[in-house]
C-alpha cells in the first residue's frame, strides 16, 4: 500500500480509532464490576458515619450487616413501598420527578449502644455544584443523633468545610419539631449572630452560599419524610 496516499492515512486513522474504541470499551466493561463495588461502599460507609461508626472500606460490609436493621423506600405519603430497592436508589433522580412519583430511602439502624435509630438520606446544592448527606434521628423521630455531609465542589477552608467532622458534630441533638410538634426543621445561622439553639447550628465563617445551600437541603430533604415521620409515630 501506498503509505503517501490520503486513502492510506484514513484507513489508519480508521483502523487506530476502532482498536482505541473496543480497548477502551473493554476496560470499562472490567473496571465496572469494580467500580460499582468502590460506590457502594462508600455509599455503606456514609450511612454508617451518620450513626458515627467509622470504618476502613475493608471493614464497611461487615459493619453495614451488624447495624443496619432495615432498608426500604416511602412514598409521599409515608407509606413503606414493596419491590423498590432502595440502597440503589439515587435521590437526585427521584428529586425531578413529581412529588407523588417519588421513592424516598429509609435506613433503620442499631448503634454501638443497641440503641435504634432511623437514616434519611438529603440531597441539595451548593455554590458549585451539589451537596448531599445523611441525617440519623433517635428512635423519637425528632432529634437528631448524627449527620454526615459531602460535596462534589464547594471551595476548600470555605463551603468545602461541610464535609468535616468538626463541622456535622454541630447538629448532634438539635431538634427539627418545636414544642407544638411543628415542623422547623435545622436553620444554619451566620455564625455569633443568633445564640445556638435545639433548631439552629452555626453556619460556616466564609461559606455563606453553601451554608444556605445546606440549610434548604435539610429544610426540604427532610421534610419530604414528614408523612413517614408521622405514621411511625402515630403508630408508637
Amino acid at each position: 500500500m501506498n503509505t503517501n496516499k490520503n486513502s492510506y492515512i484514513f484507513i489508519y486513522a480508521t483502523v487506530m480509532i476502532v482498536i482505541v474504541a473496543v480497548m477502551l470499551s473493554l476496560a470499562s466493561l472490567l473496571l465496572k464490576p469494580k467500580q460499582d463495588f468502590n460506590i457502594d461502599v462508600e455509599k455503606k460507609k456514609n450511612i454508617l458515619s451518620s450513626i458515627n461508626i467509622t470504618a476502613e472500606a475493608k471493614e464497611v460490609p461487615d459493619l453495614y450487616k451488624k447495624h443496619i436493621t432495615a432498608v426500604y423506600a416511602v412514598d409521599a405519603n409515608g407509606k413503606v413501598m414493596d419491590g423498590v430497592d432502595a440502597l440503589n436508589i439515587k435521590l437526585k433522580d427521584e428529586l425531578v420527578k413529581a412529588p407523588e412519583n417519588r421513592s424516598y430511602p429509609v435506613f433503620e439502624a442499631i448503634n454501638k449502644e443497641g440503641e435504634k435509630l432511623y437514616i434519611f438520606p438529603i440531597q441539595g446544592k451548593g455554590l458549585w455544584g451539589p451537596i448531599w448527606g445523611y441525617v440519623s434521628f433517635k428512635e423519637d423521630l425528632n432529634t437528631v443523633y448524627g449527620a454526615v455531609f459531602d460535596h462534589k465542589g464547594e471551595t476548600p477552608g470555605l463551603g468545602a468545610e461541610i464535609a468535616q467532622p468538626d463541622f456535622q458534630a454541630r447538629f448532634k441533638d438539635k431538634t427539627i419539631f418545636d414544642e407544638t410538634g411543628n415542623y422547623t426543621s435545622i436553620k444554619i445561622t451566620k455564625p455569633g449572630t443568633t445564640a445556638p439553639t435545639i433548631h439552629n447550628v452555626d453556619g460556616i465563617s466564609g461559606g455563606t452560599i453553601t451554608s444556605n445551600g445546606l440549610g434548604l437541603m435539610l429544610k426540604t430533604g427532610l421534610e419530604n419524610y414528614i408523612p413517614f415521620i408521622t405514621t411511625k409515630k402515630d403508630s408508637l
